[in-house]
C-alpha cells in the first residue's frame, strides 16, 4: 500500500538517538552510528521523531510500505521488557564510566586496571555530540595500537576520551565525523596513535583533515608505534 512514512537522511544524521527515544513505537534504532527505521510496519506515520532531530535529518515521504501493525509493535516492546530478552548491541548505548581512584590502581596481583572512561569507543558508533566530549582531551587510535603497546591504558588512555578505528577494515573516511566532533564540542587537545604500517596513514590523515576543517585551533600530536611496540615518534 502507498502511505506516509518517515524518511531518514543518513548523510545528515549524527547518531544522537533522540529520534529513537521520541518514537513511541520503537520503530527507530541507532545502528552503526546512524538512526534507521527498523521496519515499515512499526512506523505509524505520525512523526513524533521529526521535531526532536537537531539535524533536520527526518522527513515524511509517500511510498509503498507495509501497513502499520500495532500488534507487532506491542509484541516487540514486550520482548524488549522481558528479563530474558536478548540484549541489543551495547555499541549504540552512550555512557560515561566513572571510576573511583582506588579502582584505577593495580590490584595486589599486579593486574592493571582499565583507564577507559566512556562507551562506545568505535569511531563509527560514537555519537558526535556525546556528553563526554565536553572539555575533553581526545585520543584517536588505530585498532592495533593497544595490542602493540603494553602500557597503552596508562600511557595513552588515561585522562582521554578514546576513539578507535581501522581504515583498512571500516568503509568510508573518518574525516567528516571527526570534523563534526571537533566543531561541535570543546575538545582541548587531540592525540593520534597509529601503527607504522601504511594503512594507518588513513586514520592520521582523516584526523589532520578534521583539525583543518573544524574551524578551531586545537593542539595535536601524532605518535607512531612499530609492530614490536616501540614508540618511533
Amino acid at each position: 500500500m502507498i502511505r506516509r512514512i518517515i524518511k531518514i537522511d543518513e548523510d545528515k544524521c549524527n547518531g544522537c538517538g533522540l529520534c529513537a527515544k521520541a518514537c513511541h513505537e520503537d520503530a527507530i534504532s541507532v545502528i552503526d552510528g546512524k538512526a534507521r527505521l527498523v521496519s515499515d510496519d512499526y512506523c505509524d506515520g505520525l512523526g513524533n521523531c521529526l521535531p526532536v532531530c537537531p539535524e533536520g535529518a527526518i522527513s515524511f515521504e509517500e511510498r509503498e510500505a507495509a501497513a502499520y501493525d500495532e500488534a507487532a509493535v506491542k509484541a516487540r516492546q514486550m520482548k524488549k521488557k522481558r528479563p530474558d530478552a536478548a540484549c541489543g548491541c551495547p555499541g549504540s548505548a552512550t555512557r560515561t564510566i566513572h571510576r573511583r581512584e582506588c579502582q584505577s590502581k593495580p590490584a595486589d596481583n599486579n593486574e592493571a586496571s582499565s583507564r577507559l572512561s566512556q562507551w562506545p569507543v568505535q569511531l563509527k558508533l560514537v555519537p558526535v555530540n556525546a556528553p563526554y566530549f565536553a572539555d575533553s582531551d581526545l585520543l584517536i587510535a588505530a585498532d592495533c595500537t593497544a595490542y602493540a603497546y603494553g602500557d597503552f591504558h596508562e600511557r595513552f588512555i588515561k585522562g582521554r576520551i578514546v576513539l578507535i578505528g581501522c581504515p583498512k577494515l571500516d568503509s568510508g573516511s573518518y574525516a567528516e565525523k571527526l570534523t563534526a566532533i571537533l566543531a561541535g564540542n570543546n575538545v582541548k587537545s587531540v592525540t593520534v596513535v597509529r601503527m607504522e604500517v601504511p594503512c594507518c596513514g588513513g586514520l592520521a590523515n582523516a584526523a589532520v583533515e578534521a583539525l583543518k576543517n573544524c574551524g578551531k585551533m586545537i593542539p595535536w600530536q601524532t605518535v607512531t608505534l612499530s609492530t614490536d611496540g616501540t614508540i618511533l615518534e
